[in-house]
């Protein structure tokens, strides 16, 4: 058991033989489960150019669940600083701040959010993938917009996003809180936490160092249930392994059938057994082993299973198994 927040990452699966803005309207209602259920946060993630993830701007998504729920915490995880004007991130999120007071969040990261680059090219107006230098000044310019320039009253709360120690010490430089992608690349995850710790820098937004873990996590009520339900992001990550990255999001009995080489399967098992992945018990004992491991201040779960109910239901079960609290 263990009590400390948990909160949630959507990353807006697209179904196969689903529509985009079917999963756009699933949007609210899964804010609305989680809100529900206690969980203190839901961030979304920036993505372009995806059959299987649903290309919605981060900060719409956050206006649209804000208006739908009353209390939960809402906003990017990622919004991503390659992409956009720092003074436009800045009026996004300052207004829906001022709009929904102590409930938003600017989670800021540095990937373009495609693996095209033509997308990405797009996105940037025709410019190639940002520098160091050029990435660290937009995450700058963000923070300083917010204050000097918008200044509408109360401020998002900034996050950054880091899965490698260059972006964990970025975040330790000025003074904010790091979400740590444990659920992209777990292996840089003790070596993120150390520098971060280590450099760690007191600012206005932080005064001590502050960790969320995301992890990714399916929780069903048996293991082969479980096993079911992550089915479809295995076959997307096994494509992602052969630099694949127009694989859709198949049903669970797709995924059931597909043939995975030998190779494959043991990059998932590896994969797996570092995430949270199984029945209420062995994911409680899971996440339980990694908050310990990382001195993690919040848990953020992430669960890109194919079913919106199956989703939901993931997230119930590991609360009512947790002990933690609604006020979490």
């Amino acid at each position: 058991m263990f009590d400390i927040p948990l909160s949630a990452l959507e990353v807006a699966m697209v179904q196969t033989g689903a529509r985009a803005v079917d999963t756009l309207r699933d949007t609210a209602a899964f804010a609305q489960g989680l809100e529900r259920l206690g969980y203190h946060r839901i961030w979304y993630a920036e993505h372009h150019h995806s059959p299987a993830i649903g290309a919605f701007p981060p900060v719409v998504l956050t206006a649209h669940a804000a208006a739908s729920t009353s209390a939960i915490r809402l906003g990017s995880g990622g919004v991503l600083a390659p992409n956009h004007a720092p003074l436009t991130l800045a009026e996004q999120f300052g207004t829906l701040a001022a709009l929904h007071p102590d409930r938003i969040d600017l989670g800021i990261g540095r990937g373009p959010g495609t693996f095209d680059e033509s997308i990405a090219r797009a996105l940037r107006r025709g410019a190639g993938p940002a520098t160091d230098a050029e990435y660290e000044d937009d995450v700058a310019g963000t923070l300083s917009f917010l204050v000097d320039e918008v200044a509408l009253g109360p401020l998002p709360e900034p996050w950054l996003l880091a899965s490698s120690p260059a972006g964990a010490a970025l975040a330790a430089g000025l003074g904010l809180p790091v979400a740590v992608a444990h659920h992209i690349r777990p292996d840089n995850t003790q070596a993120v936490l150390e520098r971060y710790r280590a450099e760690f820098t007191p600012s206005r937004w932080c005064e001590r160092p502050r960790v969320l873990l995301c992890v990714e996590t399916v929780c069903a009520e048996t293991a082969e249930e479980a096993a079911w339900r992550v089915g479809p992001m295995d076959v997307v990550k096994a494509g992602l392994l052969k630099g694949l990255s127009e694989i859709p999001f198949p049903t669970p009995a797709e995924a059931a059938a597909h043939a995975f080489t030998e190779e494959e399967r043991r990059a998932l098992a590896g994969f797996r057994a570092q995430q949270a992945v199984g029945t209420p018990e062995t994911v409680i004992r899971r996440l339980t082993e990694l908050a310990g491991e990382t001195g993690a201040d919040e848990l953020m779960l992430t669960t890109p299973v194919y079913d919106l109910a199956d989703r939901i239901r993931s997230y119930e079960l590991i609360k009512k198994h947790s002990g933690t609290t609604a006020a979490s």
